[in-house]
């Protein structure tokens, strides 16, 4: 029985973790190209979704061998990819925090995107 409890437990991490890839991977991929992906702030939030991108994508098949070390770098990338999402959630706020040089004026403190809030739930069900 702990057996089939610890694969259960295997593929619903690996499940998530596929999850999380693929709306990782669907978010935000028309930025690349742009003026977002050259900025000082916006580049490196970029450079970050990419590398939580290879991370995900790294943990998956790692969940099955190493299930703990896949689940800290499953943790890993989620925290890698949460400020883009914040950056499009609450960009007031995040402004406030990072601070830096702005070229577009801010049109509201808070934005309410479906694809960001499944960005949000999905690092925090894979993490």
């Amino acid at each position: 029985m702990p057996m089939e409890a610890g694969r259960k437990m295997k593929l619903w991490q690996a499940g998530s973790c596929v999850l999380c890839a693929a709306i990782n991977r669907r978010y935000k991929i028309d930025l690349w190209g742009t003026e977002f992906s050259g900025g000082w702030v916006t580049g490196r939030l970029l450079d970050f979704k990419v590398a939580g991108d290879l991370l995900l994508l790294l943990a998956t098949p790692m969940t099955f061998v190493f299930r703990r070390i896949a689940a800290a770098i499953i943790l890993l990338a989620g925290l890698l990819c949460l400020p883009l999402y914040l950056l499009f959630t609450a960009p007031g706020p995040f402004r406030t925090l990072v601070g830096g040089e702005w070229k577009t004026p801010l049109s509201a403190n808070w934005a309410w995107d479906w694809w960001t809030i499944v960005g949000i739930a999905t690092v925090g069900l894979a993490s």
